[in-house]
């Protein structure tokens, strides 16, 4: 079986194309979370993952769009466009959403957007959050999403292993655990604007890492005309 694994779609819809194009074929799509704000299309990119029958957890962005968090714990460009999220999306979106779960799991793989021990707000960005996170799963590896960037900790014994993966790169699914992130699709922040995913096949026990390019002007172009915080649309460029 292979799954395209996606986190951090921001109402990107234009990415998110770009993407399930990219990662044919594929039998199945599990999304990590943050599926709208930031991005200028939240409704159609929802719509998107609903007709892939997409499984997947709401990330912190989803459900402050939907009114369960306190917005002051987002910075202003966030909290923008959050506000901006929350007063156009659907009904239906709003239902789909609301319909997610914080945690999932999937046969071998916890799913969450954040962190295990913290699915809403912790990133795992450090060797030390990611053993305290170990312990906090079940499963034998665990997909993460939230830090926009590519990342795997594989733990061989006591010993943790890094692993900042790149456009092609791999990973054997073997007998050690190990927390993965896809990156982001809609808002990259490791220094490359190409938008990032995954995939899994789970017959070959292998993940990919895919990263692919997208019309980043015609998103921005949108951002400008619904009047979303410059700095998020100058940041797509950057991939910052």
């Amino acid at each position: 079986m292979r799954i395209a694994v996606l986190s951090d779609i921001h109402g990107n819809l234009v990415a998110l194309e770009e993407v399930l194009d990219a990662l044919q074929p594929y039998d199945a799509v599990w999304q990590l979370g943050d599926i709208v704000g930031y991005g200028p299309q939240p409704d159609e990119v929802v719509a998107r993952l609903a007709s892939e029958k997409a499984l997947g957890v709401r990330g912190n962005h989803d459900a402050a769009a939907l009114g369960e968090l306190d917005l002051d714990a987002f910075n202003d460009d966030a909290r923008t466009a959050v506000e901006w999220t929350a007063s156009r999306i659907l009904p239906a979106t709003r239902a789909w959403l609301a319909g997610l779960p914080q945690r999932r799991e999937e046969g071998q793989f916890t799913l969450v957007h954040g962190s295990p021990r913290d699915p809403t707000w912790e990133y795992i960005f450090s060797l030390g959050i990611a053993r305290l996170n170990f312990a906090a799963y079940s499963t034998r590896y665990c997909l993460v999403g939230h830090t926009h960037v590519p990342l795997v900790v594989r733990l061989d014994r006591a010993r943790l292993e890094p692993m900042l993966p790149d456009d092609g790169d791999t990973l054997v699914l073997d007998d050690r655990r190990a927390i993965i992130n896809p990156g982001s699709v809609g808002q990259p922040r490791d220094g490359d604007p190409r938008a990032s995913a995954m995939v899994v096949d789970t017959e070959q026990n292998v993940v990919e890492w895919r990263r692919v390019e997208y019309s980043i002007g015609d998103v921005q172009s949108q951002m400008r005309d619904a009047r979303l915080p410059p700095r998020l649309i100058a940041r797509l460029q950057a991939g910052l």
